[in-house]
C-alpha cells in the first residue's frame, strides 16, 4: 500500500537528490504515520479504559506523541524545502534538523509524563481487568510499530532524511514499550502479579532514552559532524581520477541541510605543468563533484614539486618523523626554500584530533627530529586539524 502511495504523490521518486523530491517523500511518509498512529491511539485508549490499565493508556498516548510529531515533521519539511532568500543564501535546509530536535523533545516530555503516572500507579496499584480484544490489540500494535520502524529506516536511508531515521528508532522503542505492557497484562492474568505501574516505569524510561538518542542524533549535523567515510571516499576517487591531479588535501564539508552541501579542498599538481590546462581540469573536477554529489564544489589548485632529488629526500625524511610520532598524522604542501648555510622546510602538518600532543609539542617533536638527522634544515610548519572522518 505504501509503495502506492508514494508512486501516486511523489513524482520523480528515484531522483531522491532533488530538494522538492524529498520534500514529497518527507510529507507522505509523516502523513502515513499520523493516520496509523491515530488508529493505534483510538484502540489502545479504548483497550486501555476497558481494562483499566495505566501502560496501556500511556502507551495510547504515546502513539498520539507520535501522530503530533508527525505534524512536525511535515512543518520541518515543507519550511526546509523552500527556495534559499537574501536572508538565507544557503537555503532552510537545516529547519529539518530543528524539526527533529522538536520531535526528540516531545519524546522526552512524553516519557517523563508516564514515569511520573507510573510511580503514582506503583504506590496505588489497581487490578488490570483481562480481555482477549486487549491483548489482540497489543499485538496489532507491536507488529504496526515494527512495520513503522522498518519503512521509516529503509525512507530515511533513502533520502537521507535524520527527521524520518530519528522516527524510525522512535517506532522500534514503541515496539518494545508495547511488549513490556503486553507482558505486564499476562503476568496479572496468569500469575496475579501487579507490574503494571512498573511496567509503565519500564516503557516511560524506554521513551525517554529514545528522546535523547534522537536528539543527539539530530543536535550533531547543527553543531558540524564530519562526513562519513563512504564521502571522503567518492571525493577522492572522483579528484584523483584525473592524471593531472597528484593528491588532494584540506578537505572541508559544510552540511546546511540534506542536499546541501558546500565542499572545498586542496588538489596538488605539479609545478611543471601549463597553467591554463591546469586549470581546465580543476573545473572538470568542480563540475562532476557538484554533478555526482548534488553539492556545491571549490577546489584550490596546489602546485608541488615533482622530481626533485632533494625536495623527494627531504620529504621522504620528515613523513618517517611524523609517522613515528603518530602513524595518523600526515603532512602537505612541502616545499623548499635553499640558501648557502641553510634550508628552509616549509609545509603543513595534519593532526588528527585523536592525537594527545598539542600544537607546539608537535612543532617541537618534530623539529628536533629533523635537526638530528640533517642540522642544515629548518621546518616551517604551520598545524592543520583534520575535519573529516576517516
Amino acid at each position: 500500500m505504501l509503495k502506492f502511495i508514494i508512486r501516486l504523490f511523489v513524482k520523480n521518486s528515484e531522483n531522491t537528490k532533488d530538494t522538492k523530491v524529498r520534500e514529497r517523500y518527507g510529507v507522505v511518509l509523516s502523513g502515513y504515520g499520523i493516520f496509523l498512529n491515530l488508529i493505534l491511539f483510538v484502540i489502545k485508549y479504548i483497550a486501555g479504559v476497558l481494562s483499566a490499565s495505566i501502560a496501556m493508556t500511556a502507551d495510547a498516548f504515546n502513539n498520539l506523541s507520535d501522530a503530533g510529531s508527525s505534524i512536525i515533521s511535515i512543518i520541518g519539511f515543507k519550511f526546509a524545502g523552500k527556495k534559499p532568500d537574501p536572508e538565507h543564501p544557503f537555503g532552510h535546509g537545516r529547519i529539518e534538523y530543528l524539526a527533529g530536535l522538536l520531535v526528540s523533545c516531545a519524546i522526552i516530555i512524553m516519557g517523563y509524563e508516564l514515569v511520573s503516572d507510573s510511580f503514582k500507579k506503583i504506590l496505588h496499584p489497581e487490578d488490570i481487568i483481562f480481555s482477549p480484544v486487549s491483548v489482540a490489540i497489543l499485538l496489532a500494535g507491536i507488529l504496526v510499530k515494527l512495520y513503522m520502524s522498518l519503512y521509516l529506516k529503509k525512507y530515511g536511508k533513502k533520502i537521507d532524511s535524520a527527521v524520518l531515521i530519528a522516527t524510525a528508532t522512535d517506532a522500534l522503542s514503541d515496539t518494545i514499550s508495547t511488549g513490556v505492557v503486553l507482558l505486564s497484562t499476562l503476568l496479572f492474568y496468569f500469575f496475579g502479579l501487579r507490574l503494571d505501574g512498573y511496567c509503565g516505569l519500564l516503557v516511560g524510561v524506554l521513551i525517554i532514552i529514545a528522546g535523547i538518542k534522537s536528539a543527539k542524533e539530530t543536535i550533531s549535523p547543527l553543531l558540524g559532524e564530519p562526513p562519513t567515510k563512504e564521502f571522503i571516499d567518492k571525493v577522492e576517487e572522483i579528484v584523483t581520477g584525473y592524471d593531472e591531479i597528484l593528491g588532494m588535501h584540506d578537505l572541508m564539508v559544510h552540511n546546511y541541510g540534506p542536499g546541501r552541501l558546500i565542499i572545498s579542498l586542496h588538489a596538488e599538481v605539479s609545478d611543471k605543468g601549463n597553467i591554463n590546462e591546469l586549470h581546465d581540469v580543476i573545473d572538470n573536477a568542480e563540475m562532476r563533484l557538484s554533478r555526482e554529489l548534488n553539492c556545491v564544489a571549490v577546489i584550490h589548485m596546489d602546485p608541488v614539486a615533482v622530481g626533485d632529488p632533494l625536495t623527494d629526500s627531504l620529504k621522504s625524511m620528515v613523513k618517517e618523523i611524523v609517522r613515528d610520532i603518530d602513524d595518523k598524522i600526515t603532512i602537505h604542501d612541502f616545499r623548499l626554500v635553499t640558501g648557502p648555510t641553510h634550508i628552509n622546510m616549509i609545509y603543513d602538518v595534519l593532526v588528527p584530533f585523536s592525537c594527545k600532543l598539542d600544537d607546539e609539542e608537535v612543532k617541537r617533536t618534530i623539529d628536533s627530529e629533523v635537526k638530528k638527522r640533517n642540522s642544515k634544515c629548518n621546518s616551517v610548519i604551520t598545524i592543520d586539524r583534520d575535519y573529516v572522518n576517516r
